[in-house]
């Protein structure tokens, strides 16, 4: 069972996806503005929140980086738009996945299921593990990534990418595999969603960027010498 956060000013959308979450056995707690929804996420834990984008009061993007101060809990952002600057400015602050309206309860519950299923996963894969690359440490267990020892502030799904890369160093990677793997399902979207979370990794990485090389019209790989 999962406790859910459901950020959403329509109260339709709010009842349509609490039915759907309560008949798959999940608790569910609902916010009406994105200034309620920050005051929950500090004062209780969830498994996921769910953030529509146009809320009253403190829109989505500016709760989710309220949230993203205080938690690390897996973001699903929901929105009337479909651009793509909405979609890639939604993972620049640290959500994990976007759905846009009008959606399917069932497409929603499916998402939710697979981004804890991968973090949950992510979390048993890194237990007690560091790894260095010279001045690049990846801290599997704390979650955390230092060049030349200062901490590099990513965003969640950057080191989700970068942690599936390292784990498969020296391997080349189509970005229909990555985004199968990284995202958790076939993604609703196009491969310019793993060229920018790329080009965003890189740009954190700094002189180690050098490590994610890209294989012309198949993907990228990780490369170390071995």
């Amino acid at each position: 069972m999962y406790k859910i956060l459901i950020a959403d000013d329509e109260q339709k959308i709010r009842e349509v996806l609490r039915e759907y979450a309560e008949y798959e056995g999940h608790e569910v707690v609902e916010a009406i503005d994105g200034m309620q929804a920050v005051e929950l996420a500090k004062n209780q834990d969830f498994d996921i929140i769910i953030l529509d984008i146009m809320m009253p009061k403190l829109d989505g993007f500016s709760a989710c980086k309220e949230i993203r101060k205080i938690k690390n809990t897996p973001v699903l952002m929901l929105s009337a738009r479909g651009e793509e600057y909405d979609k890639l400015f939604g993972f620049e602050i640290g959500a994990d996945d976007y759905v846009t309206k009008p959606f399917s309860p069932k497409e929603v519950l499916a998402r939710i299921n697979a981004i804890i299923k991968r973090n949950s996963s992510a979390s048993s894969q890194n237990a007690s593990e560091i790894v260095k690359f010279e001045g690049l440490e990846i801290n599997f267990t704390a979650r955390e990534v230092r060049i030349d020892g200062e901490k590099a502030n990513l965003t969640p799904k950057e080191y989700d990418l970068l942690f599936y890369l390292v784990r498969n160093k020296n391997i080349a990677l189509t970005r229909n595999k990555l985004l199968e793997e990284v995202w958790g399902y076939d993604f609703f979207g196009d491969d310019r969603t793993i060229d920018t979370h790329i080009k965003m990794l890189r740009n954190n990485l700094g002189p180690y960027r050098k490590f994610i090389v890209t294989l012309r019209g198949m993907g990228y790989k990780f490369e170390v010498e071995q």
